[in-house]
């Protein structure tokens, strides 16, 4: 266990100054969060639920939060990424990383769609006149994903630690000053984070048909997937730490460890280093909780006192009001800020699909030797970004093709991703993360009763809300997607497992 990145005196310092120099891959976290989540979405319930939904986004962050660091506690004790846990669960050995690979292959291209199409509703609302026609959109979606992936190929942990860094702790400044100008209603704000009401639209929401059509609960469980991040950042933030080097996690040693609990002096240093992602995860989900509040404000206070809801292909513009209602002069200071605060989202979601690719492999270890790391790497920005273009150049075709004034909306191609993603895949990680506590932790080393708790309801919360959330959404046609998705990956799971059978033998 290395201490070369993290000293354990930072760690067992009472110094609260000192825990700052732990933040890193929270930070990362968080950015992924800050240009979707917080910008648009809290933004647009704002508008739409008011106050009373913090009380949904400070659940949302507590349970997301147990989710993280209790993933992260086992990384830390057991250097045992998720993935290979669940090589022990019944069936074809396998078979869920690889149902967790084969909707990444779906997911991925639309997320970085999403994230690429509205830095273009950004930049072409800036450089363009609205008779310059919807697609430019989409055209710039394709230069700025362009320019992200080719960042991404010369990039790595390092680069993006500290760039997510640095957009975090300017749009922390930014959004601080934004509360205090907004002049929100402090009492109904702080009310708001009690609320036990299920929200519901307002009156004025049938002045939007789009939305008004849109059932509540598909609406907040966008909401819930989107905040905080989703469950495919939380398996890449358990890949992060082998960067770190907290604990037994480690870059050269992917290879579960098994710890010794007899050994007093062994057990101390690994309590030690469980603060490490204890303090990470803490200030990013703050972070997070934060930005959720003033967003929500924001929006509470002049978006939806206009009636204006961010929607269809326009999810940053009307974000502006937000400075023009204090200083005109601000308006482009927000432009700037939004493009940062979408571009580290993008950049952030492109670097996550690697570290999901690279606990594949390590789940499978006989098949690692078959293509390097590097290779990996490449092949799979390769796959999100040309996925990504083809989503938006799809959707450009249609609106070309069709004759239809706009093309489809952003939010409803990501909708149907992020139940999976945002939502279910979260539920499943809660699930499993105390199932692999139980079966592989000594006494001593297991995670706390509060937490264990706090796991288990989110887990039946986030399951409950995303299939009901499935539902609403299509009925059967998104459970015979899913049941499909499983079928597919057992069968790929035996397939694969008979073939390295076969290699070993060889």
């Amino acid at each position: 266990m290395s201490d070369c990145r993290t000293p354990l005196a930072a760690l067992t310092s009472r110094n609260p100054a000192s825990w700052l120099t732990i933040f890193g891959p929270g930070a990362i976290i968080a950015s992924l969060t800050i240009g979707s989540g917080e910008l648009i979405f809290s933004s647009r319930g704002g508008a739409l639920f008011g106050y009373p939904l913090l009380s949904l986004f400070l659940l949302v962050c507590v349970f997301k939060w147990a989710l993280v660091f209790a993933t992260a506690r086992h990384m830390v004790l057991t250097g045992a990424h998720p993935f290979q846990r669940w090589m022990d669960l019944p069936g074809p050995r396998g078979w869920l990383p690889l149902a967790f690979l084969l909707l990444a292959i779906v997911s991925f291209p639309i997320w970085v769609s999403f994230h690429a199409g509205t830095l273009g509703t950004l930049v072409s609302g800036l450089l363009h006149p609205p008779s310059t026609g919807t697609g430019m959109h989409l055209l710039w979606g394709m230069v700025i994903l362009i320019v992200v992936v080719g960042l991404a190929f010369t990039g790595g942990y390092k680069r993006l630690e500290k760039l997510q860094l640095l957009f975090v702790l300017l749009m922390l400044l930014a959004v601080t000053v934004s509360l205090f100008l907004v002049h929100p209603d402090w009492g109904a704000m702080l009310a708001g984070f009690a609320n036990v009401t299920p929200p519901g639209y307002p009156d004025w929401v049938a002045e939007h048909p789009d939305i008004a059509k849109r059932p509540v609960w598909v609406e907040l469980s966008t909401y819930v997937g989107v905040i905080g991040g989703s469950g495919y950042d939380y398996l890449a933030y358990v890949t992060y730490l082998r960067d770190k080097q907290w604990g037994h996690a480690s870059n050269d040693r992917p290879t579960p460890v098994p710890v010794d609990a007899h050994d007093e002096a062994a057990r101390v240093r690994l309590r030690q280093w469980c603060r490490a992602p204890l303090i990470d995860c803490t200030l990013s989900f703050a972070i997070v909780l934060l930005f959720s509040a003033v967003f929500v404000a924001c929006g509470t206070e002049i978006l939806g006192q206009a009636h204006k809801v961010p929607s269809g292909n326009n999810l940053l513009n009307l974000q502006a009001a937000f400075v023009e209602a204090t200083s005109p002069w601000l308006r482009p200071f927000y432009f700037a800020g939004a493009f940062l605060a979408l571009f580290g989202t993008l950049y952030g979601t492109i670097e996550v699909a690697p570290a999901v690719m690279r606990e594949i492999q390590n789940a499978f270890p006989r098949s690692a030797a078959g293509m390097a790391p590097a290779k990996t790497r490449r092949i799979t920005l390769l796959w999100v970004g040309l996925g990504g273009l083809l989503v938006l150049l799809g959707n450009l075709g249609w609106q070309q093709f069709t004759g239809a004034e706009k093309p489809t909306a952003l939010i409803a191609i990501l909708t149907p991703a992020n139940l999976f993603t945002g939502v279910l895949a979260c539920g499943i990680l809660c699930l499993l993360s105390g199932w692999a506590d139980r079966r592989h932790l000594a006494a001593p080393f297991k995670a706390p009763l509060p937490l264990t708790l706090l796991n288990a309801v989110a887990a039946v919360l986030f399951i409950a809300l995303g299939l009901k959330a499935y539902w609403d959404h299509s009925e059967w046609m998104a459970f015979l997607i899913l049941a499909c998705t499983v079928a597919a990956a057992c069968l790929a799971a035996a397939w694969l497992n008979r073939r390295l059978a076969k290699r070993g033998a060889d």
